[in-house]
């Protein structure tokens, strides 16, 4: 995994997550990535995970060796909330879980997140190709 294009919007960030098939042999994916923002290592979740997108469609998506997918995470900023609901803090990585997977990969990330319960993040369906915001 790899973080790919991001592009802003009034108020979020939106971060392409790129899924890439390095095997020899094809794999599938389906469904959403779980995915949270946490501090440098012991990796504790900072906030609340990513809410479940409905704006894309969910397919199961064929990888071939090399071939990628894609989703997109958008990240609402921080700053859009009061410093006592939010709670506003810097992550240090994006912790993603490829979709019905249980070992995360850590990615680096700089992004401003709510200590607080406030929902700031939120998570596309899988889709094929290397995407765009």
């Amino acid at each position: 995994m790899t973080l790919g294009a991001s592009n802003g919007a009034a108020g979020s960030v939106y971060q392409t997550i790129v899924f890439t098939n390095t095997s020899g042999a094809t794999c599938t994916l389906l469904g959403y990535p779980g995915v949270s923002l946490v501090s440098a290592p012991p990796y504790t979740q900072i906030g609340l995970a990513a809410q479940r997108s409905s704006t894309t469609p969910v397919t199961t998506v064929t990888l071939a060796s090399g071939a990628t997918a894609n989703a997109v995470l958008r990240v609402v900023d921080a700053l859009n909330f009061g410093s006592a609901t939010c709670g506003p803090t810097k992550a240090a990585f994006l912790r993603v879980y490829p979709p019905n997977q249980t070992a995360p990969v850590y990615l680096a990330d700089a992004s401003q997140v709510c200590a607080q319960p406030v929902q700031t993040l939120f998570i596309s369906a899988v889709q094929a190709g290397s995407g765009g915001t």
